[in-house]
């Protein structure tokens, strides 16, 4: 039988996440695929090299090719091949891990000290702030529920949710990640929510609205429905972690509840908040959160310590706990998140994807639709918002 462009990618994929637990984040396409790929041995990673290669020179350019790229940079990486971490952020992802200016930091840090007055050092005074807004553990199911509900309500009036999709939620221990979205297929995804760490109730509306609606779960559902039912892409049936996917679908997540707070929204969520019995200026809050956004590209910063300058954990987590304002324990959490095969690279999605996709929708509800249901490359993004951000795809 012969294969189609669109099925030899999927057929590399799976083949690929033999190898790597977890590396393949979402499979429902043709069942055959599958069942065929788990019932032969691992093929070798020289050999995916190989015949990525060949599917390569016959794909046109586009968003399917950029994804096999993204999958032979992977497969090379297995196969031994001598790669730096910034050349392989770059053939996964379509951007450039670079090192971003202490100077950058520091302004956001001068930026946050006004937001919170006091005379203690700023990393005290935001550590006590969070620690006044926590959720209290027995209101973290209660809380998940309710911003699922108002966050679904709101995303439909962003794009039209197909019917019957839906979510069910798990909380979880010991995991790399703080929360997780796995979508099953069938316009269904699993929720898994880390409890090992507490969060602050921006961190959880933010956390819940990046993994549900409108991010991971309402990316997910409508593609399947319009992309895959609708017009009959293959392609999209796979979620495969180590490709330019992957920092579109972070981008449309970092801004899930920008969108969601747009027109009432603001009030409607802080109800939630106060309802789960916390007191919390919300709009201060928000404001405190984007001020300090910048100093999420320390986490690139770290990654690059610890992969390309070899730094040690210790000073690595003391680098975060300094320029992130990170508690030890959420420093030690993202050195496991940047040990771990299938996330090593894949922190650069978050800070790039988020400041490439803004930039592009630009607070413009249409613009996010057109993210939510369209294929979209990462190098149109690039091309079309003329980004400054501290990654590009042609350095």
């Amino acid at each position: 039988m012969v294969l189609s462009g669109a099925e030899r990618y999927l057929q590399l994929g799976l083949q690929l996440g033999r190898h790597v637990e977890g590396i393949v984040d979402a499979y429902y396409g043709p069942p055959e695929l599958a069942s065929a790929v788990e019932g032969d041995s691992p093929v070798d990673p020289r050999v995916l090299v190989s015949t990525a290669e060949l599917l390569l020179d016959e794909l046109e350019d586009g968003w399917l090719r950029d994804q096999v790229v993204g999958l032979r940079t992977c497969a090379g990486v297995l196969a031994g091949e001598s790669v730096s971490y910034a050349d392989e952020a770059q053939g996964c992802y379509g951007v450039r891990a670079t090192y971003t200016d202490e100077a950058v930091f520091a302004a956001a840090h001068e930026r946050l000290a006004e937001l919170l007055p006091g005379h203690e050092p700023l990393g005290e005074r935001y550590a006590r702030w969070q620690d006044s807004i926590l959720v209290p553990p027995e209101q973290v199911e209660r809380m998940v529920a309710a911003v699922i509900e108002e966050a679904r309500a709101r995303t439909r009036g962003l794009v039209e949710l197909p019917d019957d999709e839906g979510v069910v939620v798990e909380m979880v221990r010991d995991k790399p990640w703080l929360a997780f979205c796995r979508y099953l297929g069938g316009l269904r995804s699993r929720i898994s929510i880390n409890v090992d760490l507490a969060l602050s109730a921006p961190e959880l509306l933010r956390l819940i609205s990046h993994e549900t609606y409108p991010g991971h779960h309402a990316e997910r559902s409508v593609k399947d429905h319009l992309l895959v039912g609708g017009r009959g892409l293959l392609e999209e049936t796979l979620v495969l972690l180590p490709t330019p996917q992957s920092l579109v679908s972070e981008g449309i997540a970092e801004l899930a509840l920008t969108m969601l707070l747009q027109g009432d929204g603001l009030g409607a969520f802080a109800a939630i908040v106060r309802d789960a019995g916390i007191e919390l200026d919300l709009a201060h809050a928000l404001a405190v959160e984007r001020a300090l956004e910048p100093c999420r590209w320390a986490e690139v910063n770290a990654a690059l310590m610890l992969h390309e300058a070899g730094t040690s954990e210790a000073e690595t987590r003391a680098y975060l706990e300094r320029w992130g304002l990170m508690t030890p324990e959420l420093a030690a959490h993202l050195i496991r998140f940047f040990s771990e095969p299938t996330s090593r690279t894949y922190v650069v999605n978050y800070s790039a994807g988020r400041e490439l996709c803004r930039s592009y929708v630009a607070n413009d509800p249409e613009r996010f639709r057109y993210l939510l249901t369209e294929q979209v490359r990462v190098r149109d993004l690039l091309e079309a918002n003329n980004a400054r951000v501290p990654m590009s795809s042609d350095r």
